[in-house]
């Protein structure tokens, strides 16, 4: 018997239907679903996981907060748990014939810990077990399955073992940090402070950003723009740009401001090429989809959903070079009976002769590409963007290069120089194909040197610099790759998990008072700069690439962790007492339009959250609070009633402005006469 070990259900129904020319059959042990059938002489059997079903924790009794000092779990050795017990009886029960063992996993670091955590339980289960195989495969097409099970490979232990690292070193400084800085600044329960060592350092960059804006000194400046017409009218600048002195930029302004003609000193013409985009990788993707006002999780995870259903390739990756192997003619093929048949036909008979490649280049898994066309089924409205979009990306890779026409003028206006540029597109290409770029630039009428055109406005315009933008959850991932702060797998759940614990809020993405509190209390300490995660992530590759070792690099992990938590020992009563303040702020949401006193979040002792005053006794006044979502103060007060206003943020939902008064008069509806 072959038993094919799959990291979900929906892959395993998937890999046995191309297994079998849709001829399997679906049984169920308990309540796992497997799937069946006969090739070759071999009777078959799929079975689909649901990701890990064992999992690192610390033995019984050491977790226990109050009982356990944190920095006494830095050298206990984590032990492993079966947490998905029916699916693991139920491998018990296909092991009793020494099968012959094949891993079909995601494969990368965790699919392979999935798949080597398997087969040493079922090695437990049965001494006998030695056939053992991998099949490696980017997508579940029929060409991907069948091409990975004709040429089975072996397991790979050395990426099994960077991933099983990332657990062993994520579990004991999560649970070291989690319960130092928690147990310091007494939040017990479900408002426990959470501290990564990836979650850390990411919070610390939007703390510095955040921290940037609200330091932020705006500059005062002046341009003088012109208003120009041919045959349509057009605007130029002066060349100085920006002015910084106001006497300077007047005295230029009264010398001409009554002009009405202007004459064109030189026009400067260029054609130029622009280069389509490289394929996606899992950044690149994620930076896109953000701007399309997506999340990073929701992308991901919409992306998933294609990937399990065939219609695109693996979505966790780094490579943006496409393969030699990929055969991308045959996916135009598909794509020719798509919504994209135009753009297909396009490429395939006006593309470029080498698609464009980006600057990195991994052998595990290609870029990100369509891989089938969706047919009669129907997609989510987030699917179809999320499909379109890697379409859209995939063709441009292949389409020509856009040609357009660049015009930079000079412009004589009362004897000061003016200048303006214009834009025109002579050949969209791939810019027709991948329509999210967007060109503020406008063309301009055909000027030639030495004319004359008409002055019909010069105005002279105050402004102001700008303080940074803050990141978005796109720009955010981009520089997380950059500084080496987590994974293509893991970069999204990172954001998700400061949302949910309150560090950060979404729309915008910020930092919460006590993001800052726990940032500023840690700020001398390696725990939130990213040198020290870059360093521990170097080393989980070189485990991968068979050049070190995991309990090397573990024992390395546990010596940093115990240099952190002696400096930061000495800190403790200072942390708390931040934390404290921070907390306070965080949790008002306005003042009592009873007593003017400040009003807190509170929780009953029927564990429901509420707004009370913090006059109380003296003033009992409270409001009742939605129980799901976040609640972000908004500094503003009822026109109607003065009660506090707050939003509320639900998941992958916009937030919404709520009066906490639910007896205000503008709640209700006006009685008709």
């Amino acid at each position: 018997m072959k038993l094919v070990i799959c990291e979900k259900n929906i892959a395993a129904r998937r890999i046995a239907y191309i297994l079998s020319g849709g001829k399997s059959k679906s049984t169920r042990l308990g309540k796992t679903p497997v799937y069946e059938f006969s090739k070759d002489g071999d009777t078959w059997k799929v079975i689909g996981l649901r990701g890990h079903i064992i999992n690192l924790d610390f033995p019984e009794g050491f977790n226990q907060w109050n009982k356990v000092p944190p920095r006494e779990l830095i050298e206990i050795e984590p032990c492993k748990r079966v947490t998905e017990k029916g699916i693991a009886a139920s491998l018990k029960s296909l092991v009793d014939k020494n099968p012959f063992l094949i891993v079909a996993t995601d494969f990368d670091r965790e699919g392979e810990l999935i798949g080597v955590e398997v087969i040493n339980l079922l090695k437990g289960y049965n001494k006998n077990i030695n056939q053992v195989k991998r099949a490696k495969f980017s997508a579940l097409t029929n060409y991907e399955i069948k091409s990975a099970f004709d040429k089975l490979t072996e397991v790979d232990y050395n990426l099994s073992n960077a991933g099983e690292s990332r657990q062993v070193i994520d579990l004991i400084w999560g649970a070291v940090l989690t319960r130092y800085i928690s147990l310091t600044a007494q939040r017990f329960g479900k408002d426990f402070l959470s501290i990564g060592r990836v979650q850390s350092p990411t919070l610390a960059l939007l703390v510095k950003r955040e921290t940037e804006i609200k330091n932020f000194e705006p500059k005062t400046y002046w341009k003088i723009i012109a208003t120009l017409k041919k045959s349509e009218s057009f605007d130029a600048t002066h060349h100085e740009g920006q002015f910084w002195d106001e006497k300077q930029v007047k005295e230029i302004y009264d010398k001409v401001k009554n002009a009405k003609e202007a004459k064109i000193k030189k026009v400067d013409k260029k054609t130029i090429k622009e280069f389509p985009p490289s394929p996606f990788s899992t950044t690149t993707f994620l930076e896109s989809a953000s701007f399309l006002g997506i999340s990073a999780s929701k992308a991901m995870s919409t992306a998933e959903e294609l990937y399990m259903s065939g219609l695109i390739s693996y979505p966790r990756t780094d490579n943006t070079v496409y393969p030699s192997s990929l055969n991308i003619k045959g996916i135009l093929q598909k794509l020719v009976n798509s919504k994209f048949s135009k753009e297909a036909n396009e490429v395939m008979k006006n593309g470029r002769d080498y698609p464009t490649r980006g600057k990195k280049q991994t052998t595990d898994h290609p870029p990100i590409h369509p891989v089938g066309a969706p047919g009669g089924r129907n997609l989510t409205l987030d699917q179809q963007k999320i499909y379109e979009l890697i379409c859209r990306r995939f063709l441009a890779t292949l389409a020509k290069d856009a040609i357009s026409e660049t015009v930079d003028v000079s412009i004589d206006i009362s004897g000061e120089e003016f200048k303006t540029s214009g834009y025109r597109l002579i050949e969209p290409n791939w810019r027709a194909i991948y329509i999210y770029f967007k060109e503020k630039r406008k063309p301009l009428p055909e000027l030639f040197d030495g004319e004359k055109v008409d002055v019909t406005k010069i105005r002279l315009k105050e402004d102001q610099t700008r303080p940074p933008q803050r990141y978005t959850q796109g720009s955010l991932i981009a520089k997380m790759e950059q500084l080496s702060l987590g994974t293509k797998s893991t970069r999204h759940e990172i954001i998700n998990k400061l949302f949910y614990r309150k560090y950060i809020t979404l729309s915008p993405l910020a930092p919460t008072p006590v993001a800052f509190a726990v940032v500023d209390a840690l700020a001398d300490y390696d725990v939130v700069k990213p040198k020290m995660t870059a360093t521990l992530e170097n080393d989980m590759d070189l485990i991968s690439e068979g050049k070190k070792t995991l309990d090397e690099t573990v024992k390395e992990s546990r010596k940093m962790l115990t240099q952190v938590m002696n400096a930061l020992e000495i800190d403790k009563d200072k942390i708390r007492a931040s934390i404290k303040d921070a907390q306070r702020e965080q949790n008002t949401i306005g003042k009592c339009p009873k007593c003017g006193k400040p009003m807190v979040v509170r929780v009953s002792k029927k564990k429901k959250r509420f707004v009370g005053c913090t006059g109380f006794p003296d003033c009992k006044n409270t409001y009742s609070l939605p129980q799901q979502g976040g609640i972000i103060p908004t500094d503003r007060i009822c026109s109607e009633c003065n009660a506090p206003v707050v939003k509320v943020k639900a998941k992958d939902k916009r937030a919404w402005e709520l009066c906490l008064n639910s007896e205000c008069s503008a709640k209700k509806p006006s009685k008709k006469e």
